[in-house]
């Protein structure tokens, strides 16, 4: 039996981020049948990019809204109808998707486009695992594999049978990512981070030269998944989709070791943690790789390309979000030595490099 306490409820809205209830819950009892009153809000603050809430109406009528930050963000990020859309579609291949109830495009209400989906109870494993939950070694380990076993079911959807294939721009995948992340760093960049143009020609120079292409969701980590809360070794969903596309897997695999942080790396690197992998029994990257590569039939001898290129957009992601900071669009504090993340990323990318000789 689960214990109710180990669920994900969310915490108070903060002060800079509320919206207008009222207008939401009118909009929402369109959608939804039986649908009345306004509801109890709180937010989910783990994350630096997207806001997301929940919206307690009942028992039976228990939602969450996804919405875009305030203040200037790149072009392509923050499409909350992208998002919807591509849920919408990905749900009947991958059961794993939290089930959609409506977008709204019309951002009188709230100041920004949204959606609204089920949400679904259960363990979120944050920076730690919920107090009153210890996995063994053995539990942690077989979390690991069911983690990478839904990524390699994603992964091996027939992309084109599905229909999917609509949601990505098709061949030149890894090119198109490189010099998109490469241009979205350049315009974040402020005079406190490295120009990063070393890495950049490194990483143009080094593009795979086959190109695997397949339904990726480029965020897959596990404070992104939702335990079982009897069974906290089962994913019950995979959430946030903002980054989905068909893409590259070997670059999906890539994004997700930029976060995976094990319990002997560096000060540094354990300072950044958003997630419980420093637990005994966690894979380390290498059996990430391994376990993956093996899972899928792919030679993992030499994975540099996509460790760098994981660790270089996420110093790409964090500019970004700096750049909100430092332009003071946002006054949250936890952005404020985020330029400091960004030179140990890039330094952690010149040493692969390096390691790897060429």
């Amino acid at each position: 039996m689960s214990n109710p306490a180990l669920i994900d409820t969310g915490s108070s809205v903060r002060d800079e981020e509320t919206f207008d209830v009222s207008a939401v819950s009118q909009w929402l009892a369109s959608k939804v049948d039986g649908l009345s009153g306004e509801p109890e809000v709180s937010q989910f603050t783990g994350g630096a990019s997207n806001w997301t809430y929940r919206l307690f109406f009942s028992q039976q009528h228990d939602f969450i809204l996804r919405r875009g930050p305030a203040g200037t963000k790149a072009r392509s990020a923050h499409d909350m109808g992208r998002e919807y859309k591509l849920q919408s579609a990905l749900k009947s291949e991958f059961p794993w998707v939290p089930e959609m109830i409506g977008y709204c495009a019309d951002t009188s209400l709230i100041g920004s486009d949204f959606y609204v989906m089920r949400r679904i109870a259960g363990i979120i494993p944050r920076k730690n695992m919920p107090r009153g939950l210890s996995l063994s070694e053995q539990q942690t380990s077989s979390l690991c594999r069911t983690m990478l076993d839904k990524l390699v079911a994603l992964h091996s959807i027939d992309i084109e049978s599905s229909g999917l294939q609509e949601l990505g721009k098709g061949a030149g995948y890894a090119e198109r990512q490189v010099s998109g992340w490469s241009k979205r760093y350049r315009q974040a960049k402020t005079w406190n981070v490295p120009s990063g143009n070393k890495i950049m020609k490194w990483l143009a120079a080094n593009l795979p030269t086959e190109e695997r292409l397949c339904m990726t969701h480029n965020d897959y980590r596990l404070d992104n998944l939702i335990l079982n809360p009897s069974d906290p070794t089962d994913v019950l969903a995979v959430l946030d989709w903002e980054l989905a596309t068909i893409g590259d897997p070997l670059m999906d695999v890539g994004n997700m070791l930029a976060y995976w942080i094990e319990a002997d790396d560096d000060a540094i690197a354990r300072s950044t943690r958003r997630q419980p992998t420093h637990l005994p029994g966690m894979f380390t990257r290498r059996q990430i790789i391994d376990y993956y590569c093996e899972k899928m039939g792919i030679d993992a001898e030499d994975f540099v390309f996509y460790e760098v290129y994981g660790l270089f957009r996420l110093s790409a992601i964090a500019q970004q979000i700096y750049y909100r900071y430092y332009h003071k669009q946002t006054s949250n504090k936890a952005f404020k030595n985020f330029w400091f993340l960004v030179h140990y990323l890039h330094w952690r990318c010149r040493k692969l490099i390096r390691q790897r000789g060429r």
